[in-house]
């Protein structure tokens, strides 16, 4: 079996079935390079456990900032429109130009929320060589019974020879408001599903389409807007939870040929590694899933963005 040396002089198998066609994943992609960001980020740890610590000290949630002292009057909410982790990084060093391991108070923290802590940990990952991809859906940890939107970062486990999920997002503060009785590290798929499985679960009845979204927002038409992004984001199109393209920017039901395709996009985004090249072609043939240059931002009232080169299809 042929393995490669990891940044610090560990060896990684390259090998393993259920990583056919993962390589890619180690690879930070176009939107998310940038030299002073790879700069600053050499000298961090190697291991997920200290990598979500370190996101951790960069990022605050709007959501949760009460519980980090900040008010939210005092919160920089342009930083929610960044989408790429270069650019992220690049924010938070111009905000505090200490290493990235070096915790930032809150009011100089990024504000993100859980996609850039996703994404960023992703980021982190993918240059120690780990393979990571960033997972959309709904967490089942924030307001029970309901399933709130939420993306979660999948980190390959050599050992187990599988994917396990990570939310960078939960620190201390946020397990012990939140309750949580699981290892972030290690995130039960009964507690985060990703967008598929919540997309199978509402169309065969066992579950109310209504428990799913976020504030007011909630049906079937939210679990699809979430699978399209879910799905762009397997082929590392990771973009913002109210970026809109396609299937998503309608709320009215889909017909008959649209609920076979989405069918079939919750499969494969579920599927093994397998399947990955097949889920990039429907991802990139399609017109409702494929990512335009121009999206809509439903954030900024429908207002038309240009994702410049390198991240549509």
């Amino acid at each position: 079996m042929r393995t490669r040396t990891g940044p610090k002089g560990g060896e990684r198998s390259d090998h393993h079935p259920a990583l056919r066609g993962a390589r890619v994943l180690r690879d930070a992609g176009p939107a998310h390079r940038s030299q002073r960001a790879r700069r600053a980020r050499r000298d961090l740890p190697d291991a997920p456990a200290d990598l979500c610590r370190v996101v951790q000290g960069l990022v605050v949630h709007p959501f949760l900032a009460h519980l980090y002292g900040l008010e939210p009057t005092a919160l920089r909410h342009d930083e929610l429109e960044i989408r790429a982790a270069a650019a992220m990084l690049d924010r938070m060093l111009a905000l505090d130009s200490r290493p990235l391991d070096e915790p930032r108070p809150p009011e100089r923290r990024f504000v993100g929320n859980c996609r850039h802590f996703t994404v960023l940990l992703c980021a982190l990952l993918r240059a120690r060589g780990v393979p990571a991809r960033a997972r959309c859906g709904f967490g089942a940890y924030f307001d029970p019974p309901r399933f709130e939107d939420h993306w979660v970062c999948e980190v390959w486990d050599e050992a187990r020879g599988s994917w396990r999920m990570v939310d960078a997002q939960l620190d201390a503060r946020q397990r012990e408001a939140l309750r949580i009785s699981f290892d972030p590290l290690d995130v039960p798929r009964a507690q985060f599903l990703v967008a598929g499985d919540a997309w199978q679960r509402c169309r065969s009845g066992r579950e109310d389409p209504q428990r799913f979204g976020i504030l007011d927002l909630r049906g079937l038409w939210f679990v699809r807007g979430n699978l399209v992004r879910d799905l762009a984001a397997r082929a590392k199109r990771e973009l913002l939870p109210w970026d809109g393209w396609g299937l998503m920017v309608k709320r009215e039901e889909s017909d008959a040929s649209e609920l076979a395709l989405l069918d079939r996009v919750a499969e494969l985004t579920q599927s093994g590694e397998e399947r990955h090249a097949e889920l990039l072609d429907l991802q990139d043939s399609e017109p409702g899933l494929r990512v335009p240059r121009v999206i809509v931002s439903f954030n900024l009232g429908g207002a038309k963005i240009d994702l410049g080169p390198g991240v549509a299809n």
